[in-house]
């Protein structure tokens, strides 16, 4: 698939879902999907950062993803960033941090995640629980600062 292709296709498996504080959720995909170029990430890691919540989701099939004109990275990369039923965040952490590639998409998540502009727009007891756990993964995954 190309970049476009890839884009087009995250986009269409989460339209009409929006994020916690009720914004369209491709534009938290496309934040991640910047922030991982910022942050000197390839094609790979772009094109999973578009996918990055699609299985976990529900919006695309783990088959869907098996079956996927995507390279094998990037379907990794996607897979190591797909919390699963029952995983620890220990388990979850160490997954990401086996995986080529994988903390970089999961840094841009976690940055995009606990940007304080989105956190504003949520009651206190849900900012204060997000951002205790986003602090914990970044921990876990050694991401300081």
């Amino acid at each position: 698939m190309t970049p476009a292709q890839v884009e087009a296709t995250a986009r269409a498996a989460h339209a009409g879902q929006t994020d916690k504080a009720g914004r369209p959720y491709a534009e938290h995909l496309r934040a991640v999907a910047e922030g991982v170029r910022a942050r000197g990430g390839d094609e790979e890691q772009i094109a999973a950062a578009w996918l990055h919540d699609a299985v976990e989701d529900d919006a695309l099939s783990l088959e869907w993803l098996r079956g996927a004109a995507l390279s094998s990275r990037t379907k990794d990369i996607v897979l190591a960033v797909t919390k699963r039923e029952g995983e620890s965040p220990e388990e979850y952490a160490a997954r990401i941090l086996a995986t080529p590639g994988a903390l970089l998409v999961k840094e841009s998540d976690l940055a995009h995640n606990a940007d304080p502009a989105r956190l504003a727009v949520l009651d206190e007891a849900t900012r204060t629980r997000l951002t205790e756990k986003y602090a914990r993964m970044r921990a876990l995954l050694g991401l300081v600062g």
